[in-house]
């Protein structure tokens, strides 16, 4: 069970309240960006933006979060 709910978010350096709020938080703007994309494929005009602006988005806020971190070097090139 301590593989399962605690290993990943405590080589982080978070607890696993911090990450799965975090991780609920971008896949919340993620499930957003996909919904946009769909829309768009129906009406071209619409979203234009939105999933280009997501995706910046979320990785600054990624690259800030690693670089803040207490073991930034423990934490992979991805991260959610």
């Amino acid at each position: 069970m301590h593989r399962l709910f605690r290993e990943h978010p405590q080589a982080l350096g978070m607890s696993w309240w911090s990450h799965a709020v975090g991780a609920v938080r971008i896949g919340t703007d993620m499930t957003r960006a996909g919904a946009a994309c769909f829309i768009h494929a129906i009406v071209p005009g619409w979203f234009t933006q939105t999933a280009g602006r997501t995706v910046e988005r979320l990785h600054s806020h990624m690259i800030a979060r690693k670089a803040g971190a207490a073991n930034p070097g423990e934490w992979p090139d991805y991260e959610i």
